[in-house]
């Protein structure tokens, strides 16, 4: 029984990691990558559709993103999309493909752009500390219930406690890296 909470606990805590990275991925470096746009929403046809699912994405250059709709009647959405995102970003079109040429970074804006890292870092931590919370109160009604013993609880307690620590751990690596590359020159 305690088995199958961690193993759901641990499940659920990599879940929480995989979106931390995937949130991460989205916040921009001095360098040009796919996914700061991929899941940017394009208004088409009425319906909200991520650009990545609208255009190929490709990085010519260290400093610039060319993005190739599919589609040529999106090109004016994504543009739209483009300037009105929090990327701060000037899109350059030549009908066919835009152009995304990303200036380097201010130290002010490098600066908030950590600022926003340890937000996500913390909504992460958070998200584990529920799932250890929730599983804790799993295994406690068990014990109440009489299914597992005191001894049982304190050791599913301990195990879930060192996979929490585990996982924030690995927060705490996946954020160090990410302010390393934004700090980055």
């Amino acid at each position: 029984m305690i088995k199958d909470l961690l193993k759901d606990a641990e499940t659920r805590m990599s879940g929480a990691i995989k979106s931390l990275a995937d949130d991460l991925a989205a916040i921009r470096t001095g360098r040009a990558n796919p996914s700061l746009v991929e899941r940017l929403m394009i208004n088409y046809y009425d319906t909200p559709t991520p650009l990545m699912q609208l255009a190929s994405i490709s990085v010519p250059e260290p400093r610039s993103l060319m993005i190739k709709p599919f589609d040529a009647t999106t090109l004016k959405e994504i543009e739209k999309a483009i300037q009105a995102s929090d990327l701060g970003l000037n899109p350059n079109t030549d009908g066919k493909v835009i152009h995304l040429n990303l200036p380097p970074l201010t130290e002010d804006r490098r600066r908030d752009l950590v600022k926003q890292v340890h937000a996500r870092l913390e909504e992460a931590r958070i998200a584990i500390r529920n799932i250890r919370r929730d599983s804790h109160n799993d295994m406690r009604d068990f014990e109440k219930e009489k299914l597992i013993s005191e001894d049982d609880l304190a050791g599913g307690e301990e195990d879930l406690q060192k996979l929490t620590d585990k996982f924030v751990e690995e927060v705490n690596e996946t954020g160090k890296k990410k302010e390393n590359e934004i700090m980055e020159v």
